[in-house]
């Protein structure tokens, strides 16, 4: 088993007034040469934004994209026609692939909008654009590894689908419990916690800290106190 710990300190910081960003990978300003990446997982990006603040339209190409909001709401609309608001309990995906334009926005005039935003290196390139958006059930996470995305040839019933083997799972669990998680393939994973006090690998994680381990199957879980982490289960080949 080889490991690799990112506390929450050390990611990169932005600023810009309207977003406050943290990023475990190197992101627009922020350059590690150290923390390119984690396998595929290319992005992870921790933002708050402010009310009637957001992303003009802008481009991306061939790259999976998944937003996890943790509060709030960003309204997203793209060139594909999709105009849709993305709340707490759902997740948005975007397959790419060949091109495509969207803006987020946060439409409130008094609350901050938190949301996860990752980047995982397709499977496939130039793929017709994909984007998706599901609500998934709170209590299926509970003290429970609840599969957000998984793969387009090897869906997980009741997820998200994206172009890469790679899964991405959710568990919200209560203090002094343990899950067990096993690894697909010979995938690596990247723990994030986000929020609460775990220990994995023999690692003791607090909030926003991560955790990648690779070259190992299967990994145990221990809540030291109320928690909810996810896991990205990715391929570790660039």
């Amino acid at each position: 088993m080889n490991t690799t710990l990112h506390k929450a300190n050390t990611r990169g910081q932005v600023n810009l007034g309207w977003l406050q960003s943290q990023h475990s990978f190197s992101f627009g300003h922020y350059h590690n040469p150290e923390r390119m990446n984690f396998g595929l997982l290319r992005v992870l990006n921790d933002d708050i934004v402010q009310p009637k603040m957001g992303f003009g339209t802008h481009p991306h190409k061939n790259m999976e994209i998944i937003s996890i909001p943790l509060s709030g709401a960003l309204s997203h609309k793209d060139s594909m026609g999709n105009k849709k608001a993305i709340e707490v309990g759902e997740v948005q995906v975007m397959s790419a692939g060949s091109g495509i334009t969207h803006s987020e926005f946060n439409d409130s005039i008094d609350t901050e909008t938190n949301f996860l935003q990752l980047w995982i290196l397709p499977e496939i390139l130039e793929i017709s654009p994909v984007y998706d958006q599901k609500t998934f059930e709170v209590q299926s996470r509970k003290n429970n590894f609840q599969v957000l995305v998984s793969p387009v040839d090897k869906a997980v019933k009741g997820s998200l689908t994206i172009n890469q083997q790679a899964y991405i799972s959710i568990a919200e669990m209560d203090e002094n419990t343990q899950l067990d998680y096993l690894i697909k393939d010979q995938n690596g994973v990247y723990v994030f916690l986000i929020e609460g006090n775990i220990t994995v690998a023999e690692t003791q994680l607090e909030s926003r800290d991560a955790l990648g381990v690779w070259e190992t199957k299967d990994l145990e879980f221990q809540a030291n106190t109320k928690s909810t982490v996810l896991v990205i289960d990715v391929p570790m080949g660039l």
